[in-house]
């Protein structure tokens, strides 16, 4: 009985732990992904210049805005 109880138990801390683990490393990254955004000014103005655009200092803030917004709107909605 004792080698039975020994396995639930395993198992059963495997199970916790792969949870915990999933939901610590969403979490975790959520946050990295708010203060480090994958795309910042400098990369915007790249994308710009490579679609033959000229990037406006307004034009630039205006699409960080707007992308900022958009992805502070879509954490809240969860």
């Amino acid at each position: 009985m004792s080698m039975g109880m020994t396995i639930l138990i395993a198992v059963i801390a495997l199970a916790v732990g792969l949870v915990g683990g999933f939901f610590g490393a969403r979490k975790y990254m959520e946050t990295y992904l708010q203060k480090n955004p994958p795309i910042n000014e400098d990369m915007l103005r790249m994308m710009m210049v490579q679609m033959g655009q000229k990037p406006s200092e307004k034009k630039l803030h205006q699409m960080m805005s707007s992308m900022n917004a958009q992805a502070k709107n879509s954490t809240q909605k969860k």
